[in-house]
């Protein structure tokens, strides 16, 4: 999110969308007061009930779905808010809810479907579409539903986020009762800037611990060396003397330097400033919000291409073979080719994850895949391949839904034939010609150009290596640097953000034209130096 936002813009977007969801207290799905809520009846309900039971029988499995109809508006605030009923005020979501309101009035963009991920699933249809329309959307919605319950990146995520958004909420408007509006949504503003510099991997991995000084090492013992088990008569030779003194030394040597706060680099970056920032209780439970909230949607950013392909196979298969209509056939091809549709220079994940499945799931009922296909370099055999193997590709594509992301989805399972069959290339800037131009058509080229779009969710890699920078209280962290510059003016920003939180100067170690840099800002002035 950029940081930058002039005031004016910001005062007239503050936004706390009230009139649908009122204020109430927590209750059903969080709130209550849900006057425009309406629950699926009649021919609605009914066809929901035949596509639930169509998806049961396809395998898929999820929790219990919830399907509300609202109209336009209301469903453009509900998205407004990231699909929630209630979110804690803030000006961006009136910025959203514009946005997308005035995309909806002027034909621009229109949402079919909007599915929380939560236990039970709750899932939003708009009143005016048409009957066609609503059939899809529900089976795409138990497509996501499935998704969210069986895949393992969703593991972690917390299946209770519609109370704990409600939670969330009512939490920030009793700091915004007591220190005011300003106050509050100005430092809201400074943590927003930095939610991305989070650790997507941290929910798989032991979690990091606050140490305080009591629990640090005494440095006044006796540094040991560990030895490797062995028999007397093998000791020396499984544990030189003349090694262990060495590394004796290396020890003794590491234990007289000056103590790493941290004692290593820390990538959640969020989390040591709530633990070590010198912050106000308030201030350090709304960047405990931001940090809470931005690893619930994290998934969903590693997983959008697998997600919402998936989503796409199932309301393909459940319209096309079991719910739609001779009568509807038509219309429903209408619908799945707007969604389906490609722009120049833009990758839909829809399209390319459906695509994917569908060739990963051709690939292994004909047993186009291993060592016996790889190994072939036979084209007319190849050509013919088919080893009869029917329902191993639909096996395959619910393993790979439950085990992978995008990242290593994209790294297993695009082929250079898969390239070829979906006009894949990369696109560069040419200079002279002012204008997007494609640079190339090789595989090689166009996945590795996949994958680091993919990579830690396309944001850079920022880790935490000192607290106390020149053992000043000052905080420096290093941008591991994968071949891309950072943004000048968001790092500007970025600085200036954690400087309001950590309340000394902060210093951001990269590379910049080959050259190691240090960003700083004191507060005052901006500096970059050209080493550290």
């Amino acid at each position: 999110m950029n940081p930058t936002h002039v005031e004016a813009n910001r005062r007239r977007l503050r936004c706390d969308l009230p009139h649908l969801y009122g204020r109430g207290t927590l209750g059903y799905f969080g709130v209550q007061g849900l006057e425009t809520r309406v629950i699926l009846t009649g021919e609605l309900a009914a066809t929901k009930q035949q596509i639930l039971e169509h998806a049961l029988k396809y395998g898929l499995d999820f929790y219990d779905v919830h399907f509300e109809l609202l109209d336009s508006e209301s469903l453009n605030e509900v998205a407004a808010y990231g699909g929630f009923p209630t979110r804690y005020p803030h000006w961006r979501f009136g910025m959203q809810f514009e946005e997308l309101l005035k995309g909806y009035t002027y034909g621009i963009s229109k949402i079919y479907e909007l599915v929380i991920n939560n236990d039970p699933v709750i899932a939003y249809l708009m009143d005016s579409n048409d009957f066609v329309s609503q059939k899809l959307v529900m089976a795409h919605v138990y497509g996501h539903a499935d998704f969210f319950k069986n895949n393992a990146w969703f593991s972690k995520t917390n299946r209770k986020m519609v109370d704990q958004m409600a939670n969330h909420a009512a939490r920030m408007r009793r700091y915004i009762d007591h220190y005011g509006q300003e106050k509050v949504e100005a430092f809201v503003d400074a943590c927003l800037s930095l939610e991305n510099l989070i650790d997507p991997m941290l929910p798989f991995t032991r979690q990091p611990v606050r140490r305080e000084q009591n629990d640090l090492d005494d440095e006044t013992a006796r540094v040991e060396v560990t030895k490797l088990k062995s028999k007397d008569y093998m000791d020396r030779y499984i544990n030189p003397p003349e090694i262990l003194e060495q590394r004796r030394g290396e020890l003794l040597k590491k234990k007289q330097q000056p103590p790493k706060f941290p004692e290593q680099p820390i990538k959640d970056v969020l989390w040591f400033l709530i633990n070590y920032a010198p912050l106000r209780n308030w201030q350090r439970d709304v960047l405990a919000i931001v940090r809470d909230e931005a690893y619930y949607f994290a998934p969903q950013r590693q997983t959008k291409i697998m997600n919402e392909g998936w989503a796409s196979y199932w309301h393909s298969t459940i319209m096309t073979q079991k719910a739609a209509t001779a009568a509807e056939i038509v219309d429903f091809a209408d619908h799945h080719s707007m969604t389906m549709g490609m722009q120049p220079g833009v990758i839909n994940p829809y399209k390319l994850g459906l695509e994917m499945l569908r060739d990963i799931e051709y690939r292994w009922d004909h047993g186009m895949h291993g060592p016996q296909w790889d190994q072939c370099d036979d084209l007319a055999e190849k050509a013919n391949w088919d080893k009869h193997t029917p329902g191993e590709g639909r096996r395959k594509i619910f393993e790979v839904r439950r085990i992978y992301n995008d990242l290593t989805f994209i790294d297993e399972f695009l082929t250079p034939d898969f390239c070829v069959r979906a006009k894949l290339f990369t696109y560069d800037f040419n200079e002279s010609s002012g204008r997007y131009e494609i640079s190339a058509r090789d595989f090689d080229q166009i996945k590795q150009k996949l994958l680091t779009q993919l990579t830690n969710m396309g944001e850079p890699f920022i880790e935490v290596h000192d607290g106390n920078y020149h053992n000043r209280g000052e905080l420096l962290l290093v941008h591991r640097h994968e071949g891309f510059d950072l943004d000048g003016k968001y790092t500007r920003e970025t600085l200036s953000n954690l400087h309001r939180i950590w309340n000394r100067p902060v210093h951001l170690a990269s590379r910049e034209e080959g050259k190691d840099v240090v960003f700083s800002f004191d507060g005052r002035d901006f500096r970059k130096d050209g080493s550290k």
